[in-house]
């Protein structure tokens, strides 16, 4: 048997092998995105860990950030300066009832701040256009806190 009619006769053989291997190729590379992904989510989120812990908040579980956020902020980035995005902030720094009974309160500044350093970590090009709006909120220290 010549080594030509062999490779004809087992072609097929061929042709499975590089479709395996471009296969595992392209599962190589989409694993190795989701690795560095992972790992992005997990560097920002220990940032910002780090960042409310330094500001006096209680420091919160990077992984769980990390699962929540991700590498990009996730919806906390999503144009928060946007004329909707604003209403719905401003509707959540509400008394918490439905209906008529809604009203305004003053927010706690500790709450604006931590918002703010989310802002600053995942999305520091955004933090700009938000950053009067925040300024403009009457703000005050409402919350009480232990041992004060």
């Amino acid at each position: 048997m010549s080594p030509t009619s062999y490779a004809t006769r087992h072609r097929w053989i061929y042709i499975g092998a590089i479709i395996l291997l471009v296969g595992f190729v392209v599962v190589g590379l989409l694993q190795y995105k989701a690795v560095r992904d992972t790992n992005q989510a997990q560097e920002k989120a220990n940032r910002l860990a780090d960042e409310l812990a330094a500001a006096s908040f209680t420091r919160p579980d990077p992984t769980t950030l990390a699962r929540t956020l991700g590498e990009d902020g996730g919806i906390v980035c999503e144009d928060p300066a946007s004329a909707l995005k604003s209403a719905l902030w401003k509707q959540n720094l509400s008394n918490g009832a439905t209906g008529p009974g809604q009203r305004p309160v003053i927010i706690d500044r500790r709450t604006v701040e931590a918002e703010a350093l989310v802002l600053k970590v995942y999305c520091p090009d955004t933090l700009h256009r938000i950053q009067q709006q925040i300024e403009d909120l009457k703000t005050d220290l409402t919350v009480r806190r232990e041992g004060g």
